[in-house]
């Protein structure tokens, strides 16, 4: 942002020192931008070159406080640092890294304070030398397996190799990452954890590398590449600074992150990632940037979609946050059901049908199953094979049902049975009519239908136009008066692994097969529901369109390792036929460890959760907002029944439903389901106990449908592994009886609670 021809921007990680400041010094900040702004050189900021640096100067805040700024041109400055007064003079580092060609700026004594206060027997105010006793080994340093010429070929900060090579503990390290260049830390922390320097230069460097040459000198150049993260207005840091970290992912993008928003595909892409890696940030972004190229108009060419109302919700929210009115006026944001039934009503004004959800199917499976007296078939098995066979491959006959295929259904079925099936399904299909009922699956189904018919005219009409010489025949679409035309131009699909196979083909069909036509993002790890796709399939080709992001910004190491444990060694799929996976998934943040808690019975247990958040509140060190604590349980009842023991106790909580929490103030309670997609400060997972987690029901398909079993264990999994990972400070899981066998010995062993 400019005043009188003057730009001021702010360094990432620079916010975060400001958030530590006084309440009254950050409000100074804000005027001290406008000033400076208006003109750096007025008497009241004292700006001046720091002694012996002719690019680093110091201006005035208030009375004890100073920026620090870099002179990238003669009217273009960056902030790098908020410093008192006494401090301004420290060791300094700054330049641009030969990697990336962004620029990093280092305080090397707050970076050795950071990592001598964490030897053993140090406090806050002391800095010792410690001395071995003659008998004890000195502990091995960390990184001497690596050269200082590998280590900054992957893109450490030269500055730091001094102290990189004194770092021999993890928590040494850990404070060392909290103050150096963010890709300093995340390569350090990556070799920590075992990766190799290829994986690392893969995964870690090469996805934020310079594509041109880099000269160290150029400041302004290196400025303007995404490896510096700088925020340019007022609003992007003040909404950072008011809503700490939380708010930063408006302003704030790591280099990868902003090379997927800004790059132009080719055709559908995809970007998975591990929870917390910022795939929905991305997806947001992606989704300005894109209406920033689009021609002035009053239409809505992009559309945001997801798969449930509740996330929607919240997506259609942070677009707001993101881009006001303005960016909401060009894009259309819609849960993908909600938008198959407007398909279809637009196509069928006369269908007044009632959409059921899956429990109510099965229901009506159950209900007819009960009135034909058979016993043969189980109706969640019905219901499945009808809406991922028959609806989702879009058979239409029995001949086309005997040819289906049915990948990863597990039981084999000949066709005598198969015979038998179509005729329950058919039936099933006229009861549902008879009722005035439709489900889900089938309204995305036909909307997939009703889409396919629309694009196949729109391409007829573009083929009659070559033959013709590029001459347009009028032809209205029918009963609009407009000219047909496909729904959007861009869609953007957050979430994607939870989408029907129809929901695919309707998508598909809505836009036109062009340069960024779809883009995608989620992560199989995160399934909760039993779509599993090919998207090629499907005629979703993603293929040499994929990225990964593996850096979380959400959970801490502590909790992301017991996260993981809960998926075990099962396999996942990437959605296209290959498999996915979470190698080089990590974390620079630091915390506590998970916390178990045991209890004798469900009633015991709420009591636990109850006395847990209030000594929280009693607490003014680590009491949080209500609203960023999240009480999640395996079922409805028990969301009903936490809430009533949380009042008892004067606690206030809100019910997560489908649209969201029902209220503004409490804490968030729900079943696991409800939490996809949301993040709190601080989670806590109830009745993680073997028979609630996985149910009983699924343990007894292990003999009798052991494919059956395997798909639903692995859902089982990833719920639970959804649930852990919204936690961005603390997770405390509480069980009663046996805990569930996903928790391995890191939750287990922190137990604590009622017995």
């Amino acid at each position: 942002m400019t005043t009188s021809g003057v730009t001021l921007r702010l360094l990432d990680r620079a916010d975060k020192e400001i958030l530590k400041l006084p309440r009254t010094v950050k409000g100074a900040f804000f005027d001290f931008q406008h000033k400076f702004r208006t003109n750096p050189h007025t008497t009241g900021l004292k700006l001046q070159q720091l002694k012996g640096d002719h690019r680093l100067w110091s201006a005035r805040v208030n009375d004890e406080y100073r920026a620090l700024l870099l002179r990238l041109a003669d009217d273009d400055w960056l902030i790098v640092s908020v410093k008192h007064r006494r401090d301004v003079y420290n060791r300094l580092s700054y330049g641009v890294n030969q990697v990336t060609g962004g620029i990093e700026y280092v305080d090397l004594e707050v970076v050795e304070d950071s990592v001598l206060g964490r030897l053993p027997g140090a406090t806050a105010q002391t800095r010792p030398t410690p001395e071995p006793r003659p008998s004890a080994p000195l502990p091995e340093p960390l990184f001497t397996a690596w050269s200082d010429r590998q280590l900054t070929e992957l893109g450490v900060a030269e500055p730091l190799l001094p102290v990189i090579r004194t770092l021999t503990t993890e928590d040494q390290l850990l404070g060392l990452a909290e103050y150096a260049p963010q890709l300093t830390g995340e390569v350090l922390i990556a070799l920590f954890d075992g990766a190799s320097y290829e994986d690392v230069l893969d995964q870690v460097t090469r996805p934020v590398a310079a594509t041109e040459p880099v000269d160290p000198d150029d400041l302004a150049a290196a400025a303007e590449r995404p490896a510096t993260v700088v925020t340019t207005t007022d609003e992007d840091l003040r909404g950072a600074l008011e809503s700490g970290d939380f708010g930063r992912w408006k302003s704030f993008l790591h280099p990868t992150q902003a090379k997927l928003v800004e790059r132009r595909y080719s055709g559908p892409a995809r970007v998975g990632g591990g929870p917390g890696t910022g795939k929905t940030v991305v997806a947001l972004h992606r989704v300005r940037h894109l209406v920033r190229q689009l021609s002035p108009g009053h239409d809505k060419p992009v559309l945001l979609t997801t798969f449930n109302k509740n996330l929607a919700a919240d997506l259609r929210s942070r677009l707001l946050e993101l881009g006001g009115d303005e960016l909401l006026s060009r894009v259309e944001v819609s849960h993908v059901d909600q938008l198959a039934l407007r398909v279809v009503r637009e196509a069928e004004p006369g269908n007044g049908k009632q959409a059921i959800d899956d429990g109510q199917a099965v229901r009506e499976w159950r209900a007819l199953l009960d009135e034909l007296g058979e016993d043969t078939w189980d109706p969640e098995f019905l219901h499945e094979e009808w809406t991922q066979v028959i609806l989702g491959q879009a058979v239409g006959s029995r001949t086309d049902y005997f040819r289906a295929r049915r990948a990863g259904r597990g039981k084999s079925i000949g066709r005598a049975e198969r015979a038998e099936i179509w005729q329950l399904a058919e039936r099933f299909t006229q009861r549902l009519d008879r009722l005035g009922r439709q489900t889900w699956d089938q309204i995305a189904e036909r909307a997939a239908r009703l889409e396919m018919g629309r694009e196949q005219r729109i391409q007829n009409i573009a083929r009659q136009r070559d033959e013709a010489g590029g001459l347009d025949n009028i032809h209205l679409q029918d009963g609009s008066g407009g000219w047909l035309r496909h729904r959007y131009r861009h869609i953007v699909v957050d979430e994607a692994q939870d989408l029907r196979p129809a929901h695919w083909k309707m998508l598909r069909a809505m836009a036109p097969r062009t340069s960024d036509d779809l883009f995608l993002v989620g992560d199989t790890h995160q399934r909760i529901y039993k779509n599993q796709v090919t998207l090629g399939s499907l005629g979703v080709n993603i293929r040499g369109r994929s990225a990964k992001l593996t850096l979380s910004y959400r959970t801490t190491r502590q909790i992301l390792r017991s996260a993981l444990g809960v998926l075990g060694e099962t396999t996942y799929d990437d959605l296209d036929g290959g498999a996915e996976t979470l190698a080089g998934y990590r974390s620079v943040l630091n915390g506590g460890l998970p916390a178990g808690h045991a209890f004798p019975d469900w009633d015991a247990e709420r009591e636990g959760v109850a006395a847990l958040i209030s000594g929280w509140d009693a607490d003014t060190d680590t009491a949080v907002p209500h609203e960023q604590i999240a009480v999640c349980v395996p079922t409805n009842q028990m969301a009903t029944e936490m809430g009533y023991t949380l009042k008892l106790h004067g606690i206030d909580a809100l019910e997560i439903r489908s649209d969201g929490p029902n209220g503004s103030a409490g804490v968030h309670i729900g079943t696991m389901f409800r939490f996809k997609g949301l993040e709190y400060q601080r989670m806590i997972i109830a009745g993680v106990t073997d028979g609630l987690v996985p149910r009983a029901d699924v343990s007894r398909l292990r003999d009798v449908e052991p494919t059956r079993y395997r798909h639903e264990i692995q859902r089982a999994r990833s719920l639970l592994f959804v649930a852990a990972t919204r936690a961005r400070d603390s997770v405390d899981v509480f069980w009663h009886g046996r805990p569930s066998p996903f928790l391995d010995s890191s939750w287990v062993e922190t137990e604590h609670g009622g017995r």
